[in-house]
């Protein structure tokens, strides 16, 4: 499925960008886990934390853009092929240690393609959710971090971060 010299599938011999192919495929069941963080002073996580947020429910209303987010995924990202998601979650949790909140999502469906992209984008409009609505709070807020952790499916098979364990 490579395309040109470059080894990338997205490139065609002259450079030109295209979307692969993927019709010859097989449907197989592909999962993807991506995480990040939002870094923040403690304070501002304790607003959070006590719903104290001027804009509202942070937790809930940045795990909801997170999902819609992985469903437009290729409406963001060019050359990504729109999906049909079967599941879609984002867990936020704390972490003191941070301090400030970290971001996973995983990302579901039976189909030709993976869902890697579709997890790093609702892991990271997460966490720009986050930040817009605490923003008034901490503007020193740092999203960081964000990455696959986990993969399965597919021809390239499963992937595994060394940090996962």
């Amino acid at each position: 499925m490579t395309s040109g010299s470059s080894g990338l599938t997205h490139i065609g011999a002259s450079g030109e960008a295209h979307m692969v192919d993927v019709s010859a495929k097989d449907d197989t069941v592909r999962i993807a886990v991506a995480e990040g963080f939002v870094k923040m002073k403690p304070e501002t996580l304790s607003t959070i934390r006590e719903g104290n947020a001027k804009k509202g429910d942070v937790i809930g209303t940045a795990r909801i853009a997170g999902i819609m987010a992985a469903k437009q995924t290729s409406n963001l990202i060019p050359l990504c092929h729109p999906l049909m998601l079967s599941k879609v979650t984002v867990d936020i949790e704390e972490d003191p240690d941070l301090p400030g909140l970290r971001v996973a999502a995983t990302v579901k469906l039976t189909g030709k393609t993976g869902v890697e992209m579709e997890a790093l984008t609702a892991v990271s409009v997460t966490c720009l959710t986050i930040y817009d609505m605490a923003k008034a709070v901490d503007k020193t807020m740092e999203i960081g971090g964000i990455r696959v952790m986990e993969k399965s499916g597919g021809k390239s098979g499963d992937f595994r971060h060394p940090e996962r364990g």
